[in-house]
């Protein structure tokens, strides 16, 4: 009897390492940014996690980030477990990964490498895989290796040629600038495309309300309950990268557009906040940002100070209204919950919620309801000879900031709340 072979893919063997570097002041509480480092793995598909480890260090190596005796202890405990891969849960330099490859014999990524890798398996858009690209590229090029597999096995890799006379080095680098070039034109057609869509919206008086918050604090389960939509929602980091919005309709009648969008994570790669500046401009566009912070973390306060700092670099507003959702209050241990819950309640901008029983959502509606009547916003209308009336009562509402007239009637420039807008849509 002829017996069938398992083709089935195994999975890469991993390593977690957190080096807990006792002269960096900026440092993390070593054991919940290991286990972070331990979940950022788990959201790359093919890899098994088989050890994880925090590493004390006084200060780091320059060419080999750990001292000898520590390298051949963890190198020993690497081999006895067979791993295939390691990940450091911080920067490495690319001397530094040449040199621990080769003494463990393994391929090495850093944390910047393992969130690239991520955001290429989970890009969908066409957008989203020209920005996951344009930054792989960027990182890429400071290290000039082609340590790439999984991008690679996706992609086809780089397809570096080297001209007559070219050094490799020269080579590389210039096939990656002519890329990074092609790649930005491509996004500045994308980009183009996206600002002719938000001009189409914003002709239609409908307030934006973007989530934000770290990642996997529970913002695409919310989004699925407010707007009935089945957006990929797991545990997992990452699940949502590509924004996603939707129209709902608040208890006032009022719509509004949601818009669910990728998380953040401490120490995001500069070359992503540069590249998906384009996809979080929705939420620097929007009339008011709820910020989703997992409250049944116990680094939630951490997480919260990184999403602050991040929306900062992006450029937000001081003045754009902003709510804070405390979500995933049914994790809150029992004898915390009426803590939190009551806490939540003396801030008129601080909401205790979960996205997955639906406690605190009626509340926060409202809250958005009451929020949006007062967010004005630009509109240009088109009037006939005939519409009199509703032009008199656009000038006795004092919302008309410009008008000219047409062949046909009249165009007026308003500035107006969205309930004003719904009014006249009446008329």
């Amino acid at each position: 009897m002829t017996g069938f072979e398992d083709h089935t893919p195994t999975p890469t063997r991993a390593w977690v390492l957190h080096p807990d570097i006792a002269s960096d002041r900026a440092r993390r509480p070593a054991k919940p940014a290991l286990q972070e480092a331990v979940a950022l793995a788990a959201a790359l598909p093919g890899l098994q996690v088989v050890g994880s480890q925090i590493v004390p260090l006084a200060k780091l190596r320059a060419g080999w980030l750990f001292g000898s005796g520590k390298i051949a202890e963890i190198g020993a405990a690497m081999k006895a477990a067979e791993v295939e891969l390691v990940l450091v849960d911080g920067h490495v330099t690319p001397v530094q990964q040449r040199n621990l490859e080769k003494e463990w014999q393994v391929k090495l990524l850093d944390r910047t490498g393992l969130i690239l890798e991520i955001f290429a398996d989970r890009a969908r858009t066409r957008e989203g895989v020209l920005q996951v690209d344009l930054a792989a590229l960027s990182y890429q090029r400071t290290r000039l290796v082609r340590a790439w597999t999984h991008l690679e096995r996706q992609r086809g890799g780089l397809g570096f040629v080297g001209g007559p006379g070219e050094t490799q080095l020269e080579a590389d680098r210039r096939a990656i600038d002519e890329q990074i070039v092609r790649l930005k034109k491509q996004l500045a057609k994308v980009a183009k495309t996206r600002e002719l869509h938000r001009a189409a919206r914003d002709k239609v008086p409908f307030p934006v309300v973007a989530l934000v918050g770290y990642t996997n604090a529970g913002k695409s389960t919310l989004f699925n309950r407010m707007t009935g939509a089945e957006v990929m929602a797991e545990d997992m980091l990452f699940a949502t990268l590509d924004p996603t919005m939707r129209g709902v309709v608040l208890p006032s009648g009022l719509k509004i557009i949601l818009s669910d969008t990728v998380g953040f994570i401490s120490d995001l790669p500069h070359q992503l906040v540069a590249a998906f500046r384009a996809t979080l401009e929705e939420v620097l566009s929007a009339d008011l940002i709820c910020h989703v912070r997992d409250i049944s973390h116990p680094d939630t306060e951490a997480q919260a100070t990184e999403v602050r700092s991040i929306l900062t670099s992006l450029g937000v507003k001081a003045e754009t209204p902003q709510f804070e959702l405390w979500n995933k209050i049914d994790a809150v241990p029992p004898d915390r919950h009426d803590a939190v819950t009551v806490k939540a309640d003396r801030e008129p901008t601080i909401f205790a919620i979960s996205a997955l029983t639906g406690e605190g959502i009626p509340r926060l509606l409202e809250a958005m309801s009451d929020a949006m009547t007062d967010v004005r916003m630009r509109q240009t209308l088109d009037l006939s000879f005939s519409d009199g009336r509703r032009r008199a009562w656009l000038f006795d509402q004092g919302v008309v900031e410009a008008e000219e007239q047409t062949e046909t009637g009249y165009r007026l420039s308003v500035l107006w709340t969205a309930r004003q807008a719904e009014k006249f849509s009446f008329m």
